[in-house]
């Protein structure tokens, strides 16, 4: 087969192009170290690619909110842990209120250590989180959740029921909040009854809660929001000095009765009805509706019986004993949401490793599809520097080549 002049340059200039692009190509892979220079390299191991890039960037966001997250339930912990602390302080202070050797002015003391525990607790459930919005006060993070209204004398709460919340990975979505509403005002006050009111031979009569326990367990059971008619109970007398307890007129099952003596308590669940006079007569009471109250009013109305009122002797005793059990309640309250925050962080730290195992993954797969490897890529250059020199020289040799070359 015969070439002719242009055939045989045109190719070797083929050959040399061609060589030209591989080595480009090996260059250009190098120098940007992937294997995929363009998606019709490999159309399939691009789109592979293209989905890695999505997922690897979509769990980077979760991590991220995983990051944010830890923060704000760090500082709601610490935070909690805080108003737990404080609100030990002021049982201690509390129960101390109880020393009858005690003076106005040794309880005034009390009372001002107490108001300085109070404004503690009022700037702790005003705190912020790592972003700066308010962290008890729901969905409204820019607003103040507690205020003091001048006016009522009471702490007031401005927030809502709102519980914000972070997606850490596909299926999981975790609060990073929660509303003073549920933490510090759905608080239950102290169970009690209305004060006894006497008639017939019956000239006073007064109750006390002698066993605040026994008390609130029979008050759960038995207080009818739906009937109000059956909270009313009352202790009648007959004639021949023989009690019987009824509620809204009908006897209790099993019956409550026994022998009345005039002076002597008698012990009703966990009451103590304590009457004067004889029989017939009859001593009324009704179960007081439930009441919700935030720790930062237990505590004002305390300091109000003891500063303003100067309260002694059964005043007092209510205002402790309600006191009391209002700071119980509300450390219940904080336990509860301290144990919340520990169990989201639990869930998000072995989310937070889940997602970290699976970036470790998703990269490395994306390596081995997408990346160079080093020692492949220097190779490849290699061996296209080397085909490009040899075709270079056969260009060179055979361009050379002529007839006269072989007539000597």
């Amino acid at each position: 087969m015969r070439l002719s002049f242009n055939q045989k340059y045109q190719i070797n200039l083929n050959a040399i192009l061609n060589a030209q692009e591989k080595l480009q190509t090996a260059s250009a892979k190098l120098e940007k170290q992937t294997k995929i220079l363009s998606p019709s390299d490999d159309p399939a191991g691009s789109a592979r690619v293209v989905a890695l890039d999505q997922q690897i960037s979509q769990v980077g966001q979760y991590q991220n909110n995983s990051v944010m997250l830890k923060n704000s339930l760090g500082i709601e912990e610490t935070v909690l842990s805080s108003l737990r602390t404080s609100s030990d302080q002021a049982r201690s202070l509390v129960v101390s209120l109880g020393n009858g050797a005690y003076s106005q002015q040794d309880r005034s003391a009390i009372a001002k250590q107490l108001d300085n525990i109070k404004t503690q607790m009022y700037d702790l459930m005003n705190q912020k989180d790592a972003a700066g919005g308010y962290l008890f006060s729901g969905f409204q993070q820019e607003t103040q959740p507690y205020s003091f209204n001048q006016s009522t004398g009471m702490y007031e709460f401005n927030g809502d029921e709102g519980q914000k919340a972070l997606q850490v990975s596909p299926t999981v979505t975790i609060p990073s909040n929660d509303s003073g509403k549920v933490l510090f005002e759905d608080v239950n006050a102290r169970f009690k009854t209305t004060t006894a009111i006497v008639g017939g031979g019956l000239t006073t009569g007064s109750i006390n809660v002698q066993n605040q326990s026994v008390f609130d367990d029979f008050y759960r059971q038995n207080y009818d929001g739906q009937t109000p008619a059956n909270n009313n109970y009352r202790l009648i007398v007959d004639a021949a000095n023989n009690y019987e307890i009824r509620r809204n007129g009908a006897s209790l099952s099993p019956p409550v009765t026994g022998a009345y003596t005039s002076g002597q308590a008698v012990s009703f669940q966990g009451l103590s009805l304590q009457t004067q006079g004889a029989g017939p007569g009859q001593l009324d009471f009704t179960l007081q509706a439930p009441e919700k109250k935030n720790v930062l009013n237990t505590l004002q109305e305390l300091v109000n019986a003891i500063e303003k009122d100067q309260a002694i002797g059964r005043p007092l005793s209510e205002a402790i004993a309600d006191a009391l059990v209002q700071i119980d309640n509300a450390a219940l309250k904080i336990d509860a949401g301290v144990s919340g925050v520990g169990g989201r962080q639990n869930v998000l730290d072995s989310v937070f490793e889940g997602n970290e195992d699976l970036q470790i993954t998703n990269k490395a797969f994306r390596a081995q599809i997408y990346e160079v490897d080093y020692a492949e890529a220097l190779t490849e250059l290699t061996k296209q520097e080397t085909a490009l020199q040899a075709v270079q020289n056969t260009f060179q040799r055979v361009t050379n080549t002529s007839l006269f070359d072989y007539i000597r």
